[in-house]
């Protein structure tokens, strides 16, 4: 069946197959993760700003509404750092809006470090993978007086077959990092032109 095919092919790789197995559980756990936490609905919601302005318009700055912004969102978070300092000069409201900016900005980075490690290791476990299932092999035959490449040529394939595993990981976990780190970009730099809007409209 393909369940056993798939389980003696793990066998055959020898043991490092499982370190690139485990990356590959880990990625697929961040790049979930980061999909849902990076949804436009979740990090800027849409009418926020316009809502905020009114507010502040209508009934001012209240402890309640500072309190409702920073649970409500990054992008309210941002806004209700701003807003905390509304009755100082614009340049401190400015440098508070920047410094909640980074705060959220580091925390939808989140992972991604992880996922570019997995991404660049993976190869270099499938390689190491393939050379302890070629040495081993050898070992085998070693005791073998003659060998032929028909005997061979099965046990260097599945060797292999780490080596294999490891770049498929690694074009995985290097793609969707480039996705999520180009939707981080486009998030912060929404966050970034919103919170100018706050500060010239407040």
């Amino acid at each position: 069946s393909g369940e056993y095919y798939l389980y003696s092919l793990i066998q055959a790789a020898g043991w490092p197959i499982w370190l690139i197995i485990i990356a590959s559980v880990t990625a697929v756990g961040i790049i979930g993760e980061r999909v849902l936490a990076l949804r436009i609905s979740v990090v800027t919601p849409k009418g926020l700003l316009p809502r905020v302005i009114r507010e502040y318009q209508e009934r001012g700055v209240s402890k309640d509404m500072l309190v409702r912004l920073h649970s409500h969102s990054p992008l309210g978070q941002v806004f209700a750092a701003g807003l905390k300092n509304i009755k100082s000069t614009r340049e401190v409201m400015k440098e508070s809006i920047e410094e909640a900016g980074r705060a959220v900005s580091h925390d939808l980075d989140r992972y991604l470090t992880t996922l570019g490690t997995i991404a660049s290791m993976s190869p270099l476990l499938g390689l190491f993978g393939t050379v302890v299932g070629i040495l081993e092999s050898f070992a085998k035959f070693s005791s073998q007086s003659k060998v032929s490449f028909s005997v061979i040529a099965p046990a260097i394939s599945e060797a292999l077959v780490a080596t294999a595993a490891g770049i498929f990981v690694a074009i995985f976990a290097y793609t969707f990092h480039q996705i999520i780190t180009r939707k981080v970009y486009e998030l912060n730099t929404y966050i970034k032109a919103q919170s100018e809007i706050l500060i010239l409209k407040a």
